[in-house]
């Protein structure tokens, strides 16, 4: 069936047309008649498996309405607290409802009779759930939802000055793209002294965050957070040993090839050392790549470009558009960071990042775009648990559409030499993003195998960790006081723990399906668009199989990639 990005404004056949969530009160009454419902017939059971999603994904919408308001704006007060209101006043009522829901759907002997082809990644996660939850754990979940929002309040006041002008921090970075020297120390050294004003408070917020989450694992009956993390994640094809064998792969294949592309930097702006403010500069003559104006700008390319590909895609952003679902540009005030934020209910997601005109802009706009397509091929699945799709394939979604849309960057660039340069950037942030993937990661590991380490340790080991994936070709000498709270500008640490490793994961999909559509465009987008389009109702390595994958993130994969991005990137080096 072709897929189509028109949307009809949901039909209800549960809950009110106009209900609206505004407190515990009001709600409470579906899931109880969802918990009291007889289930004598599969009929029956199937009927109350639709109700149950359609509660399931007004909740949620309304619930991501608040976090995308408050994210907006995070000087905002009324909108901070209705976020919190929902995490401590109705989302723990909700909990112990939804694991007696989730029992009543295993036991139920009709649940055998479902499909096991559409069904079985669903039950196991049901499954999963019930093994894993506490009633204990309910308010330790909504204190570390509110502190991990808490992130975003802090970073999105963050300012500096260049000249007489104020930047936030995502704007003040361009000036890093400067031909002169001078101007790229001083505002690199202005963000990270604006970042160490807050580095106590962050440093505390993190270590509430750990207390916290360490209590969580203790009350589930594991040893630490991280192995009760990952069965909440659904990891049911990859450990924890599997990370470790990506983390020395990495350290191994990718961070010489970082080397390499940092001494054809230095050679290139005939510098003596590289310094991280050089990292992002071009030389004197040469001006930074910008490919778009303003927030309409990119999203006017942006559209374009995803046309060019498939016209679907381009329907899913002009579907977007007609509903208001963009806040691109960065300003003081708004949380860091981008993200896709699905919408369950009515079913076109909201993206939100923080534009200011540089190339990286470009990357995560198509990025973004791509986990859109991702929401709007899922969203005609029937249950709203069939679309909360496995991060390790959202994350393919996503770095694919990086890299098909390239072909058509033209659209962002005139000039053939500033679109190689386009291109040639992707294909190294491709590479250079696997050392901080396996940086963060690494450290997320010991942290929660250590609970109860001092600060003072943190950075330690943060440190040291640190180095064994940093490229040696950057000249770091007395910075290290920046570097020792690095880890403090990754949001996921505070927001979703664990959640990075899916991004290697990801990448190397992504660089298989890229190499699928450099030798046939139509086949790799059919497998792209086939994958999406199973949402969650396939297992890991099943989704992979349907996009012409292998899950796979051994040595030799990752070899056989990095040595593919290399071979490109010599060819734009060439043309």
């Amino acid at each position: 069936m072709t897929p189509t990005a028109e949307l009809k404004n949901p039909v209800r056949h549960f809950l009110p047309q106009d209900y609206v969530v505004t407190d515990w009160n009001s709600l409470e009454p579906y899931f109880r008649a969802l918990e009291e419902r007889p289930l004598a017939t599969r009929a029956a059971l199937e009927k109350w498996l639709l109700d149950t999603s359609e509660l399931e994904a007004v909740v949620s919408e309304d619930i991501s309405w608040r976090q995308i308001k408050m994210t907006c704006d995070t000087e905002n007060k009324s909108l901070e607290e209705a976020f919190n209101y929902f995490c401590l006043e109705i989302q723990p009522k909700i909990e112990p409802y939804a694991d007696r829901i989730n029992k009543r759907l295993i036991e139920n002997p009709h649940t055998q009779e479902l499909d096991p082809r559409d069904y079985f990644s669903y039950l196991r996660s049901v499954r999963k759930k019930i093994e894993l939850f506490r009633e204990s754990n309910i308010p330790l979940f909504a204190e570390a939802s509110i502190l991990g929002q808490q992130y975003g309040v802090v970073s999105g006041k963050m300012t500096v000055k260049m000249g007489d002008q104020e930047y936030t921090l995502q704007q003040a970075a361009k000036f890093l793209e400067s031909p002169d020297r001078a101007v790229r120390e001083e505002v690199y050294r202005k963000i990270q002294t604006r970042r160490a004003q807050d580095k106590d408070s962050l440093n505390d917020l993190y270590s509430k965050l750990i207390d916290i989450r360490n209590r969580v694992g203790l009350n589930a009956g594991f040893s630490n957070y991280r192995d009760f993390k990952f069965e909440d994640l659904g990891r049911f094809d990859y450990t924890k040993e599997d990370c470790f064998r990506f983390h020395e792969a990495v350290k191994e294949y990718v961070v010489p090839l970082v080397n390499k592309i940092n001494e054809k930097k230095r050679k290139k702006l005939g510098l003596d050392t590289l310094r991280p403010w050089d990292v992002e500069a071009e030389p004197a003559g040469i001006k930074p790549l910008r490919p778009f104006t303003n927030g309409d700008d990119l999203l006017t390319k942006t559209i374009a470009c995803f046309n060019r590909l498939n016209p679907f895609f381009g329907d899913c952003l002009r579907t977007m558009l007609k509903m208001g679902r963009f806040d691109l540009e960065s300003r003081k005030g708004k949380a860091p960071g981008g993200y896709n934020c699905p919408l369950a209910e009515t079913g076109a997601p909201f993206i939100f990042m923080n534009a200011s005109g540089q190339m990286g802009d470009l990357t995560t706009m198509v990025h973004e775009g791509g986990h859109a397509i991702h929401s709007f091929l899922a969203h005609p699945l029937k249950l709203s648990a069939f679309k909360d799709y496995p991060m390790e394939i959202a994350e393919v979604a996503s770095m694919s559409m990086e890299l098909f849309s390239m072909d058509h960057w033209d659209l962002f660039f005139e000039d053939k030499n500033d679109l190689a340069r386009a291109r040639e950037h992707q294909l190294e942030r491709v590479i250079t993003i696997f050392p901080w993937i396996a940086t963060i990661d690494k450290f997320q590991h010991w942290i929660y195998e250590n609970p109860y380490h001092t600060l003072e340790q943190r950075k330690e080991k943060w440190m040291e960790i640190l180095e064994e994936f940093s490229s040696h070709s950057v000249d770091w000498r007395g910075l290290e006081e920046y570097r020792e709270y690095g880890w403090q500008k990754q949001l996921h640490l505070y927001e979703v723990p664990f959640y990075y490793i899916e991004y290697g994961i990801a990448q190397l999909g992504a660089l298989g399906l890229w190499m699928q559509y450099k030798r046939n465009k139509e086949n790799a987008l059919s497998n792209y668009m086939q994958a999406l389009s199973l949402g969650a109702t396939r297992t890991l390595p099943e989704l992979y199989d349907a996009a012409g994958l292998k899950f796979n993130f051994a040595k030799e994969q990752i070899k056989q990639l990095m040595d593919f991005v290399g071979e490109e990137m010599e060819k734009i080096a060439a043309d």
